[in-house]
């Protein structure tokens, strides 16, 4: 990423990683699809659950991206032992952290599902779905370590190649253990998650094998993953933002989660087809905001800024020429694409108001992520956590409130919160990327990590 034409090298390091969104997109799609059969009670597991194991995934996302960062930058400096370093260190945390984070959420699930008001008629699906979602958590988390990796390293094809080996399983596995076959006897909800679990578990198990043999330059080896206070201290500074950030927004969720819940099953089936399809849409975004990261980190860690900013309007310009079609195709076909999930009346109409008032915000929402992507690749992840926390927390849900039960208006306040809560954020956003703070002097986490480690620091990077 610190030579050639920078638009090529975004869109070859993008298409991976948006492809690698989508399929994981597809996980929950594929639930949601099979699950949509056995009837809305049954998809309200997935959606209940979405939001809440998130709060945990967040955390390690956030991370992942300090990952990514820290890297690329070393990456940027020709310092792959550094980078290492990160990645064991990474691990040895994630790994750890999973565990804890995946026990406590099977224990307290029962509490959980009466905090959200999960409705009475979904209560024992949720119940047996969440918690076989929170005994892959820590498998998830060990994978979330070689995506963010990889990411940093600019090797994006990796991750989608094993992504596409467990979403192929998983499609394969869905109906098989819902439904039943031959001597497999059907287990509802219970097999969705249960295939959702194996096969993050062989996704994970080829992502570590791959870092522990070596890749992209970069090979963990035991003397990596014993833990060292001053690369943790690195990741924590970076990642907490982001992951805070991130647990902050999906605690939001979760109570937008409660308050749909309280308008009954249709409302929330709505509100969940319709978040995935929303999600789906943002995949590009997504895509080129870890791209975006990357560009920025390693040259940045090369001590080219004006390439870094070269990088940055190009990614603007890609993700505004995808988003104007997918947003015009949600606005008008909102509604029967919810029709292929679920096909019932009152949950299609919900779909097709949500997406005719949500849509326009989703597109310049879409900008926001790839100037997310800006801050996070300079390691200045702190208007990260701010823009996310202020999304959820000072709009959406207070917004929620006062509009679905203050003014009356119901499921359609919700919808209007989803739309104020984007528009403004992405313009506040918008305004702090151009204050320029997010333009860090090159080389400085290679300069602070190499300071460190005692090791003389070279007049390359000033």
């Amino acid at each position: 990423m610190t030579s050639g034409p920078v638009r090529t090298k975004l869109i070859l390091l993008a298409w991976p990683v948006m492809l690698s969104h989508l399929l994981q997109t597809l996980y929950n799609l594929a639930d949601a699809f099979w699950l949509g059969k056995l009837g809305r009670q049954a998809l309200t597991a997935p959606t209940i659950t979405m939001h809440v194991v998130f709060i945990g995934v967040a955390l390690a996302m956030g991370l992942g991206a300090a990952g990514t960062t820290l890297v690329s930058q070393y990456k940027g400096a020709g310092r792959e032992d550094l980078a290492a370093g990160v990645a064991g260190q990474l691990l040895t945390l994630l790994t750890g952290l999973g565990i804890v984070l995946g026990v406590v959420g099977f224990l307290l699930t029962p509490q959980l599902l009466r905090l959200l008001q999960t409705p009475p008629d979904a209560w024992s699906m949720t119940y047996d779905y969440m918690r076989w979602i929170w005994a892959g958590i820590p498998m998830l988390f060990a994978f979330t370590v070689y995506q963010g990796v990889s990411t940093g390293l600019g090797d994006t094809v990796g991750p989608m190649q094993v992504n596409l080996i467990s979403v192929v399983l998983n499609v394969i596995l869905d109906p098989i253990l819902i439904f039943g076959l031959g001597p497999i006897p059907p287990m509802g909800v219970v097999g969705a998650a249960v295939a959702t679990v194996f096969c993050r578990g062989i996704a994970s198990a080829i992502g570590v094998s791959r870092l522990i043999r070596g890749r992209g330059g970069l090979r963990i080896r035991l003397s990596h993953m014993k833990p060292r206070s001053s690369v943790v201290g690195r990741i924590l500074r970076i990642g907490l933002p982001v992951g805070m950030g991130q647990m902050g927004t999906s605690m939001g969720f979760t109570m937008m989660i409660g308050i749909v819940n309280s308008f009954g099953s249709a409302v929330t089936a709505a509100f969940g087809v319709g978040n995935r399809i929303i999600h789906m849409a943002t995949v590009p975004a997504m895509g080129l905001s870890q791209a975006n990261a990357t560009a920025v980190g390693q040259n940045l860690g090369a001590g080219d800024e004006s390439r870094a900013e070269s990088s940055v309007r190009s990614s603007l310009l890609i993700i505004g020429i995808i988003l104007l079609p997918l947003s015009i195709l949600m606005f008008f076909f909102g509604g029967d694409i919810s029709r292929a999930f679920v096909n019932d009346p009152t949950v299609v109409a919900l779909g097709r108001t949500m997406f005719r008032i949500t849509t326009p915000s989703v597109f310049v929402f879409g900008f926001l992520l790839v100037i997310l992507g800006s801050f996070q690749g300079s390691g200045h992840t702190m208007p990260v956590m701010v823009l996310n926390m202020s999304r959820l927390w000072a709009l959406r849900v207070p917004a929620a409130y006062l509009l679905a039960y203050t003014a009356g208006m119901g499921a359609m306040g919700i919808w209007w919160a989803m739309f104020l809560s984007n528009t403004v954020i992405a313009v506040a956003g918008w305004l702090w990327f151009r204050t320029g703070s997010w333009k860090r002097k090159g080389g400085h986490l290679v300069r602070d990590a190499l300071e460190a480690e005692a090791i003389p620091v070279s007049t390359d990077l000033d």
